[in-house]
């Protein structure tokens, strides 16, 4: 927590309450403690708590559940201001942003380096957490957008490693060439852009995607002598970078040996994409080629696959993120009846690329389950009617309208935050637990 946060008296009083608003969740269950809170992880919850106590309440949870959180929210606007809260509140570097392609999964456009970059750097640090470096440590919260939720990508891309240097490492020059290529950086003359390269007699650029500047490697023969920041505008070399070069690959599907095979045997059974086939085949990265992901790799996971055991996943406003994944599921079907993998076999499907479309909300949400994941989700006030009304959407989910004052019949516990008055300090009211407005989402 920033020393603001913990100097404003308003913020120390929302901390208050959400720490209060999850003991009284926990109470419900058995004494307060981590053995509580394990078996109260294990459940399926909807909260109901104003949009300004998540972050404090995501926080306390994440503090003293000692889990991995995952936060997902209907908008990316929305999962960058939730990341942002939450800095505020814990490490600055446990707390991550996954963020999700700008395009669609059957597009023929390709995501952008940095946007890949910063998916693959989470992915990394969740497979592999280095615990001596806080920059690519242990994650605590992970705040994605539903649609980074729902996209298939594919697997292992957190074993992926990055091109690391520091100063004093020995280095092999035509070696680093090699894995900065084979990380689908592209050499040019003069650096630029993010995802290139150059190379200048012992001087290296690189500009990774996940930096705001690239970064000069200094080489005296194999030795690194010192890696620098340098401005693009002008080429010129800036301050130190004390880290050194760490940089993710660029895409997310990469041309390997298997990779290229595949491509050039599919080339031989589909002339209708024997051009782009062709093209991988030979090593050269074609504009769209993550759409064939599912016929040039073995397998494609979630992100959910992603998370460490026993990770808890949280749905912000779910009745929006449930709508926003219905939206995303429809443009994803279009999107691959009429894709051009489509158009170049004249209207007929040559190659079976569901298994990258977006997957429904019940979908993930049986998927978390199965792997053993607790499903929660914070609801906001402002329920109108009366009684409660069940009725099943389209993802096998359940939606609930819950009255003011419902009397539990589930046999679940549920606790509720209160709400705020107009002097912005909190009011809370005693509410025994059978009055409270917090109920299971077990269908």
């Amino acid at each position: 927590m920033t020393e603001a946060a913990r100097d404003d008296p308003a913020r120390k009083r929302w901390v208050i309450l959400a720490v209060i608003v999850l003991a009284q969740t926990v109470a419900n269950i058995g004494p307060l403690g981590i053995p509580a809170i394990a078996s109260l992880i294990r459940a399926d919850l909807d909260l109901t708590a104003p949009p300004g106590i998540r972050p404090f309440a995501l926080a306390a949870l994440a503090t003293r559940a000692e889990r991995t959180l995952l936060a997902v929210t209907a908008t990316g606007r929305e999962a960058e201001d939730l990341a942002t809260a939450l800095r505020d509140l814990l490490p600055a570097e446990s707390v991550v942003d996954f963020p999700a392609w700008e395009t669609l999964p059957h597009e023929r456009l390709s995501p952008r380096s940095d946007t890949v970059g910063r998916r693959l750097a989470v992915l990394r640090r969740l497979a592999h957490p280095d615990a001596a470096d806080a920059e690519h440590g242990p994650v605590r919260v992970v705040v994605a957008p539903v649609r980074a939720v729902l996209q298939p990508l594919v697997s292992g891309l957190g074993d992926l490693v990055p091109v690391s240097l520091r100063a004093g490492d020995e280095v092999d020059l035509d070696d680093l060439v090699e894995r900065l290529a084979a990380a689908a950086y592209t050499r040019v003359d003069l650096v630029e852009r993010r995802g290139e390269f150059a190379l200048r007699g012992g001087i290296v650029d690189v500009f990774p995607p996940t930096d705001e500047h690239p970064l000069r490697v200094e080489l005296w023969g194999d030795t690194v002598e010192e890696v620098r920041w340098f401005k693009v505008a002008d080429q010129r070399s800036l301050e130190v970078a004390e880290h050194g070069l760490w940089a993710p690959p660029c895409r997310e599907l990469l041309l390997t040996d298997e990779v290229r095979e595949r491509a050039a045997v599919l080339a031989g059974r589909h002339p209708g994409l024997a051009d782009v086939l062709g093209q991988l085949a030979e090593g050269i990265a074609v504009e769209g080629m993550e759409s064939l992901a599912p016929v040039l790799v073995d397998d494609m996971g979630l992100l959910l696959d992603s998370l460490p055991q026993g990770a808890l996943v949280v749905l912000q406003d779910p009745e929006r993120v449930r709508t926003r994944s219905h939206d995303l599921v429809d443009t994803s079907k279009e999107f691959l009846e009429a894709s051009w993998a489509n158009a170049a076999a004249g209207a007929t499907t040559p190659i079976d690329l569901g298994a990258a479309s977006y997957k429904s909300l019940g979908e993930v949400r049986e998927h978390a389950l199965a792997a053993g994941l607790a499903w929660w989700s914070v609801s906001p006030f402002g329920l109108e009617d009366a009684d409660e009304e069940v009725a099943p959407d389209t993802d096998g989910l359940v939606q609930r309208t819950v009255d003011a004052n419902p009397v539990d019949t589930s046999g679940s516990e549920v606790a509720a935050a209160s709400t705020v008055a107009p002097n912005n300090t909190p009011d809370i009211p005693h509410r025994p637990n059978t009055s409270s407005p917090l109920r299971s989402m077990n269908t």
